[in-house]
């Protein structure tokens, strides 16, 4: 039974991995689960283009997501938004984490807040402001923003403002689940 439960966790992560996504050793399933969470948006499809109201040539909103439900257990639900293909590296775009256990949806435009009303924390983005920053590549170049959402064992107690690398270790042996949301802007 373990040897089938790990190898669901290693298919699991292998389409994470070709999708773009789980790049982190911190960010594999955990616990003996391989458990997917769906993540959708009312603005945009997998793989398909952000509108500019969620980009810096817009208002720059933070989109509407919404999720499938975490797993029993869930204490807390972490998210990161980064773009792997930034002429420097991956850019980090937003760091939200403790959000609710039973939270299933952001709205549209959450302000950049450090504590938000519903629950959660808001995190710095590597432009090193607190909140969401949309997509803003450079002229010419598609890039691919990633959405991904964790449900975790634990809350995490971070202080405002946490770098995604600061989210990744206090994530570590935490991750019940995970999910993600692949959407392309080019300018």
């Amino acid at each position: 039974m373990r040897y089938k439960v790990f190898l669901t966790a290693v298919l699991a992560l292998a389409v994470l991995t070709a999708c773009g996504g789980a790049k982190e050793p911190a960010v594999e399933p955990e616990k003996g689960a391989a458990i997917l969470l769906e993540v959708t948006s009312t603005a945009f499809e997998e793989g398909s283009t952000i509108p500019a109201e969620y980009t810096c040539d817009g208002p720059n909103l933070s989109p509407p997501l919404s999720w499938s439900a975490p797993p029993a257990g869930t204490q807390s639900q972490a998210l990161i938004c980064d773009d792997p293909d930034a002429p420097a590296g991956t850019w980090v775009h937003w760091v939200l984490y403790d959000l609710p256990p039973e939270a299933t949806e952001l709205p549209e435009g959450l302000p950049p807040d450090e504590e938000l009303a519903a629950g959660g924390t808001q995190g710095a983005n590597d432009s090193k402001k607190v909140g969401y920053g949309g997509p803003c590549p450079p002229k010419g170049s598609d890039h691919r923003y990633f959405f991904k959402l964790y449900a975790l064992d634990t809350e995490l107690n971070l202080s405002p403002g946490a770098t995604k690398k600061e989210l990744l270790e206090a994530m570590e042996g935490h991750i019940l689940a995970q999910g993600q949301l692949m959407g392309r802007y080019q300018r």
